[in-house]
């Protein structure tokens, strides 16, 4: 399957690719204005936001809506979860960073992110693909297959950072699963993992988050790459 995505174009010469996944009924355009926020203070950076698929959603009886995966339920400890649904969009994303990686831009200056079932993606993707990142951003969001994913995890973002932010008040993804997900990253798998709390934030996002994503993207591609690897 191949995705139509919204695109902001690097305005200089292309260097890096920032690729932003959408959250359950919505769109890329729908994030598209993230891009245009960050697009000038990083020119080099081209940023693409992938429309999910229409699939029917359990949760909302079947109504079809853009979705990486099918949710059942909200709650973490009794949740059944789509494994195919995820391991399918994983395929997708790695077609994506190939399509990139084929176009010049090498693996790790591409940044993979996403906001709720996106950053769930995101952080999924980053444990299953043998192509190492630049980085990967996670808003609001959850590592789902979290009892799986562990014996299955590839070493090629193990030493990857990571950047995690969530609201306190999420109404729609508990903080704590947030935090949970971040701790199991960390601590159970080693990974390079930076959680931030957003105080009163429910499951959006906001300035300070945007500003704390955009000095990750400065750390991570930066106009110029760092050290003997140019």
């Amino acid at each position: 399957m191949s995705l139509q995505s919204i695109v902001v174009q690097a305005t200089k010469p292309h260097t890096a690719t920032f690729i932003f996944l959408h959250g359950l009924g919505d769109s890329g355009h729908g994030w598209s204005q993230l891009g245009e926020m960050l697009s000038p203070m990083f020119p080099h950076v081209k940023f693409v936001f992938p429309n999910a698929p229409s699939i029917p959603i359990t949760l909302n009886g079947g109504y079809r809506m853009p979705g990486w995966y099918d949710i059942m339920s909200l709650d973490p400890k009794t949740r059944k979860e789509d494994e195919s649904g995820m391991l399918q969009t994983v395929e997708i994303i790695n077609k994506l960073l190939a399509e990139e990686i084929s176009g010049g831009i090498k693996s790790k200056r591409i940044v993979l992110g996403g906001f709720s079932q996106g950053s769930a993606m995101s952080l999924l993707t980053s444990i299953k693909t043998d192509i190492k990142l630049g980085g990967i951003v996670g808003f609001s969001g959850y590592l789902p297959l979290a009892d799986k994913v562990t014996e299955s995890a590839t070493s090629a973002n193990q030493w990857t950072p990571y950047f995690m932010g969530h609201g306190d008040v999420d109404e729609v993804v508990a903080f704590e699963w947030g935090r949970m997900s971040a701790d199991k990253l960390k601590e159970s798998m080693g990974r390079q993992v930076t959680f931030k709390t957003y105080k009163g934030m429910g499951h959006s996002y906001c300035n300070q988050e945007v500003s704390d994503l955009a000095k990750f993207l400065g750390e991570v591609v930066p106009a110029t790459e760092k050290g003997s690897e140019l």
